[in-house]
């Protein structure tokens, strides 16, 4: 039994597909963009249509670009002596809009997952392993998320990466700011003593 008009249905199961989007979320969404003015409803589509055909990776970190290189990679201010190896163009967002980072990146477009059938040939391994004998980079920050790809590529990068004599180094991993430890798990409370600073 058909609950919507068809083209609402059409709109709300479009929406669901999105990440994050639930049933009501993706009916609530619906909704408001029947209530928006046309114009901008087509400005939305229009944007939508401009990425999908504007964007392609950049030929140097494999982030996402309307040109050759992407804005960082072109942005000569940021320190060229340290890149930051990222699974997704989602965690170099994350690490870039956190403000304080001013280095460049590497994404290698996924983790090492042998029961999803990722290996390190599918990944921009090579393409970094390259960007490191050509350059002046000094330093290496691996930050792949605490999981068991993100773990397991993470090692396998730094095997491959300190015989060139470079610094390879991990993010902290830990508790996050304002958690209570009576909360975090066994596994976050350890890494958070492993990564412990000095005051």
């Amino acid at each position: 039994m058909q609950r919507y008009a068809r083209p609402l249905q059409r709109l709300i199961d479009a929406l669901e597909c999105l990440p994050g989007i639930g049933p009501k979320s993706a009916q609530r969404l619906a909704l408001h963009l029947l209530r928006i003015p046309a114009e901008q409803a087509g400005d939305l589509a229009q944007a939508i249509l401009d990425a999908r055909s504007g964007m392609r990776q950049c030929e140097v970190c494999f982030n996402l670009a309307e040109s050759p290189r992407c804005p960082i990679c072109d942005d000569r201010s940021r320190n060229q002596e340290i890149i930051t190896v990222v699974a997704d163009v989602r965690d170099l967002m994350a690490l870039d809009n956190a403000g304080d980072y001013r280095g460049t990146y590497h994404v290698l477009d996924g983790l090492i997952s042998p029961m999803d059938g990722i290996g390190p040939e599918q990944l921009h391994i090579r393409e970094l392993l390259k960007r490191l004998e050509d350059s002046t980079v000094k330093e290496v920050i691996l930050a792949t998320n605490p999981t068991v790809e993100g773990d397991a590529t993470a090692l396998y990068l730094a095997r491959l990466i300190k015989p060139l004599g470079l610094r390879v180094s991990r993010i902290a991993l830990g508790l996050p700011v304002g958690g209570d430890l009576d909360y975090a798990d066994q596994m976050t409370i350890m890494r958070a003593l492993e990564g412990r600073t000095p005051m």
